[in-house]
């Protein structure tokens, strides 16, 4: 049986896969055209894909053979789920390895942000600096503040309970409680406005759907307070970027830490120009541990449909009712 893996992921998952299948990797250092990957899936019976790639009903009419398609990623709204249920083709995707590299990051961008790491670091470098100054990059203390989580899944619950060593309140908004943060932290779950209004730093953490798209718009942003600092690491589309751009620009809050963007790979007109924003490009999951263990998850799910198994991870179980 062939397997087409749309893009090199580390060596982890492909080393499971070799033995047991004709392997065949997108060795270049970049996502296929929408071209190539029709062309390369059509004779696979198994597709180890990427969010950057879009499985839809095309690909299933194309990939005749398939008997699965396993999401090298947590996040699944690049495949139709509805779709591939409807004809009865397993989904999958990698929960749970990547929960503590992301939670990281978020806070990575949020120290970063609020005590303005990234533009000092800038000025240090170009030998502009003319030494210590008494107003010079004065940011936002954490210890103490308001942290707002919006969503508190694996993701939003991992990063709102590092919070604890810095003594922060706790507020989230989720469409469930947390127990596990309530009875931790004290946390209070509290409606997205009251979130946005009382919080000192936000960080998003829901998935992307058509009810979180643009969840932080400009009535959103114009809700926080001016000293605010955004923080996102979860789907750049919650975020509705040009309101974004002019939130920093004039001020409606005082800085963002990115890791997420609207129209990946480019961010929005602007964006990069702001002093008071740091970007990373979707490197949250970043680590060796997350990445290896993504890699395995998905080589393990892929195995499992090909042997007529349900995957771990499936997205669509109720096809193997």
């Amino acid at each position: 049986m062939k397997i087409y893996v749309t893009r090199k992921i580390p060596e982890a998952g492909l080393a499971l896969l070799r033995p047991l299948f004709d392997l065949e990797v997108n060795l270049e250092d970049r996502p296929l055209s929408r071209a190539e990957l029709l062309a390369k899936i059509a004779d696979a019976d198994g597709v180890l894909c990427l969010l950057t790639d879009k499985i839809d009903a095309e690909v299933f009419d194309t990939a005749k053979k398939a008997r699965g398609f396993a999401n090298y990623a947590v996040g699944y709204d690049n495949m139709d789920v509805a779709e591939a249920t409807k004809r009865k083709i397993p989904l999958s995707n990698t929960p749970d390895v990547l929960t503590t590299a992301t939670a990281e990051m978020a806070w990575a961008l949020l120290f970063s942000a609020a005590r303005r790491v990234v533009e000092s670091d800038a000025v240090m470098r170009s030998g502009e600096w003319k030494g210590w100054g008494p107003l010079q990059f004065i940011g936002q203390e954490i210890t103490g503040a308001t942290l707002g989580v919006i969503g508190s899944g694996r993701i939003g619950r991992a990063f709102a309970l590092k919070s604890a060593g810095f003594g922060m309140k706790v507020l989230y908004t989720d469409e469930y409680p947390c127990a596990e943060m309530e009875e931790r932290l004290g946390a209070k779950r509290v409606s997205l406005n009251e979130l946005l209004e009382q919080s000192d730093f936000v960080s998003v953490h829901v998935p992307l759907m058509p009810s979180t798209r643009h969840l932080i718009d400009e009535a959103a942003l114009r809700r926080m307070k001016k000293t605010a600092v955004l923080v996102n690491t979860s789907r750049g589309p919650v975020v509705d970027e040009a309101a974004l751009v002019r939130a920093l620009r004039d001020g409606v809050i005082a800085a963002a830490g990115l890791d997420v963007y609207e129209a990946e790979p480019k961010a929005a007109e602007g964006l990069a120009a702001l002093p008071n924003v740091v970007m990373t490009p979707h490197t949250a999951s970043a680590t060796v541990v997350s990445r290896n263990g993504m890699a395995t998850k998905a080589a393990n799910n892929l195995i499992a449909m090909l042997a007529g198994r349900r995957p771990p991870d499936c997205l669509n179980p109720e096809i193997y009712l």
